[in-house]
């Protein structure tokens, strides 16, 4: 059962502030193991944020959040929790792989170059490992005939894969998507969420914030729909597309639905 399966990601009253305006209003949410969780909501809800706060590359005013068992950015202490030195967040992070809008390839190297890097020099894999792992990855992704091309030489499409085989090498435990579709031509968004949903199906633990809706509900556990800050309703895709209880719930998916209809 899936409520027997270890907590992966525990979000525990999570606060985040930027000057004035306060963007994540006290968030609860965990993923189990093998758990794939789809985060919807409008622009400027604070879930691009949320997910920046689970690896730490954005610090939180309040809360915690632990991955693993492990307490991410921080250590407790007597008087308090107290920041960790950047080289231990490092070190956490690397439980955690990140797929953004941007693929942020090295223009450089060639694809199989660009999944190599971080597992020779980050993890001390030998080269020899380092291209075997790469290959098959890339592979696994589809791109099995581009090992060696260029970043420029590649569709944004294959892009975004290679960036997905470059996360899946440093063998997280946990893996976010952050809009990995939004920049792609429309034509090319399909064979991102392919691969998305292949690791899904094999029972990668993903937390997931997107817009394309028919990929949550195809291949999520659970999702969460946000707005202002907060969780304002979270169930399973059932529940969520077809009897959203809240009406701020039914009027975006309205709207998604109809801006789809349009762009058809």
């Amino acid at each position: 059962m899936a409520s027997e399966r270890p907590l992966m990601v525990q979000v525990e009253d999570v606060h985040k502030r930027f000057g004035p305006l306060e963007v994540l209003k006290g968030i609860n949410m965990t993923v189990r193991k093998g758990e794939t969780i789809v985060i919807i909501g409008p622009s400027g809800s604070g879930k691009s944020t949320l997910l920046r706060t689970i690896n730490h590359l954005e610090r939180i005013d309040k809360g915690r959040i632990l991955v693993d068992g492990q307490l991410m950015g921080y250590r407790e202490t007597a008087h308090g929790i107290k920041e960790l030195p950047e080289r231990v967040v490092a070190r956490q992070r690397e439980m955690v792989g990140m797929v953004f809008q941007r693929f942020n390839l090295f223009p450089h190297m060639t694809a199989l170059g660009n999944v190599m890097e971080a597992p020779i020099h980050v993890r001390g894999l030998k080269r020899r490992d380092a291209i075997q792992q790469a290959t098959e990855l890339l592979n696994k992704v589809g791109l099995g005939q581009k090992l060696a091309s260029y970043p420029h030489e590649l569709s944004g499409g294959q892009q975004q894969r290679v960036a997905i085989a470059r996360a899946l090498a440093m063998e997280p435990a946990v893996m976010m998507f952050d809009e990995a579709t939004s920049a792609l031509d429309p034509e090319l968004v399909g064979e991102v969420l392919n691969v998305m949903e292949q690791l899904a199906h094999e029972g990668m633990t993903m937390l997931v914030v997107t817009h394309e809706m028919g990929f949550a509900r195809e291949a999520a556990d659970n999702v969460l729909f946000m707005d202002g800050g907060v969780v304002v309703e979270e169930g399973t895709p059932e529940a969520i597309f077809d009897h959203p209880r809240t009406e701020r719930a039914r009027a975006f998916l309205r709207a998604v639905l109809q801006s789809s209809r349009d762009e058809r």
